[in-house]
């Protein structure tokens, strides 16, 4: 290999590793150490999710730091005891990809649900890229369909 192939690889593997630093504190900072005030340093202000919901295009959506903040605060006001569990993560040039448990007890009143006082554990997987050392654009599956059937929204399959 040449010279610059081997530099080329060494800097993608040292830019991976950085990015993986964004989403680890991303997952151990500001969710499970509720540093919100972090959203600012980890997101870019122009980010784009992509995220389906109910009555949404399933495309790209700003998420501002601001909005970040937001949704946590109200996914913490339903299940004040959440934490993410960081199964895998793998990097690849400017993307980062995740594999979390999330876990928390639904104590509160969350999408206009009151707290069932139910243990939820759910499977979720992004994908992050990563420009100027923010998340810069995310793509996010949640395991609604598990998470809804654990707090008996809708029945099991």
């Amino acid at each position: 290999m040449t010279e610059r192939v081997l530099d080329q690889q060494e800097h993608h593997s040292v830019s991976e590793e950085k990015n993986k630093v964004i989403l680890r504190r991303f997952v151990e900072e500001f969710w499970n150490q509720r540093k919100l005030h972090l959203a600012e340093e980890l997101f870019a202000p122009d980010c784009i999710t992509h995220q389906l919901r109910l009555g949404e295009a399933a495309i790209g959506m700003p998420r501002s730091p601001e909005s970040v903040k937001r949704e946590a605060t109200a996914w913490l006001s339903g299940f004040p005891d959440l934490k993410f569990v960081l199964e895998k993560i793998i990097a690849a040039e400017d993307e980062v990809v995740a594999y979390c448990t999330m876990c928390g007890t639904h104590s509160g009143t969350w999408m206009g649900v009151p707290a069932t006082g139910k243990k939820v554990s759910v499977p979720i997987i992004t994908i992050h890229r990563i420009a100027g050392g923010k998340i810069a654009e995310d793509w996010v599956l949640v395991g609604s369909l598990l998470l809804f059937q654990q707090l008996g929204m809708v029945p099991t399959t």
